[in-house]
């Protein structure tokens, strides 16, 4: 009991360490990115933080494991370094005696990837993806600064001064970029913009006053010009600026198993249902990979152990990708995971196995 609470105390606080750094370095990386699309004034700043949020438990289902099993290579290298692991193994306490004293803390693991991955991510994509489509119905007119040029899709617009209720523009500039080749690029001078509120429409419809219009052509030195007393223009949303993730992988647990029969729930169903069995993977690698001699340090078989664990998740996430295009069948899930859970606990349970084939292999 007092090995396993030393055992435990230590992988779990080593993993917490982990996962928090893992963490800030993984959506530090995304926030830089959604204040990129702020500073463009395709997202309200206000709800960044919000947005990161709902994509933590996503994110958090692959970390999790890396971390766990991060934790495991650093907490038994370490054993092995300070000649902690030889008085294990002389009180007759073996490594793998050891490991199954993890058992409690690993199913505590696997509960909390089995909740991230059948229910609170989705859900935290499902308000990802609400927030988000509420601010790409946001974009364009709703985002205008004064004497700031705000770029929304293929919309450009410039005001020198924007009135209280945000209805009124003065001194507008507004450009089009051409969607197709054959199409002009369109510019748009008015002294004035009035914002027209129709009900039941998403778009931006806006009155310009006293302006011209011009269509250009690149590469041509000809263009159009036409002015106007009164032109109502109609800016669509732009759809683009949501970041949208799939619609499948937000879908309930019900959800997905009222349309199991169709390729591309059934990888997401697979995914969530096999997925989490890296956790117990995870200690099972880490035991037979962790070994060391004392003199090689805890750090010395680290990188190739996470390159080989990593292989576990690359070999998974391409099960799902070649199921969605309908090459491979939901068995594919279960035959990875016990093809690494067989070959680990061969060498578990021959722990001379390695140094011979490795022997072998160097003849």
């Amino acid at each position: 009991m007092i090995i396993r609470r030393y055992l435990a105390k230590q992988v779990l606080a080593t993993t917490i360490v982990v996962v928090v750094l893992l963490t800030l370095i993984m959506m530090g990386a995304r926030l830089i990115k959604y204040f990129g699309v702020a500073a463009q004034g395709r997202l309200d700043s206000g709800v960044l933080f919000s947005i990161i949020g709902y994509r933590l438990p996503e994110f958090l289902t692959l970390i999790i494991p890396l971390g766990f099993f991060i934790a495991l290579m650093l907490v038994f290298g370490r054993l092995y370094t300070d000649n902690e692991m030889a008085v294990f193994n002389g009180s007759g306490i073996s490594r793998n005696r050891l490991a199954g004293l993890l058992i409690p803390l690993t199913a505590c693991l696997l509960v909390l990837q089995i909740a991230l991955m059948g229910w609170i991510s989705p859900w935290g994509l499902r308000q990802f993806q609400q927030l988000t489509s509420a601010q790409a119905i946001r974009t364009g007119f709703d985002l205008v600064r004064p004497k700031e040029f705000v770029s929304s899709g293929p919309y450009t617009i410039y005001a020198s001064d924007l009135s209280e209720d945000r209805k009124n523009l003065k001194d507008v500039l507004f450009y089009q970029r051409a969607q197709a080749e054959n199409k002009p690029d369109i510019v748009i001078l008015a002294r004035e913009a009035k914002r027209v509120d129709i009900p039941d429409d998403t778009a931006n419809v806006v009155d310009l006053i006293d302006g011209r219009r011009y269509e250009i052509r690149p590469g041509q030195v000809q263009y159009s010009q036409a002015e106007f007393k009164n032109y109502r223009l109609r800016i669509e949303n732009d759809r683009e600026a949501a970041v949208s993730g799939d619609q499948v992988e937000s879908m309930s647990m019900a959800k997905l198993w009222k349309k199991r029969h169709d390729a591309v729930v059934q990888s997401e169903l697979g995914w969530r249902i096999f997925g989490p069995f890296v956790i117990i993977i995870a200690l099972m690698l880490a035991t037979i990979l962790s070994e060391v001699n004392p003199r090689q340090g805890r750090y010395y078989r680290l990188l190739p152990g996470i390159l080989i664990f990593a292989s576990l998740i690359v070999a998974l996430m391409a099960v799902k990708t070649r199921m969605t295009r309908g090459e491979l069948q939901i068995w594919a899930y279960p035959a990875v995971v016990l093809l690494y859970g067989i070959v680990t606990l061969v060498f578990m349970k021959s722990p001379n196995l390695a140094p011979k084939i490795k022997s072998k292999l160097s003849k």
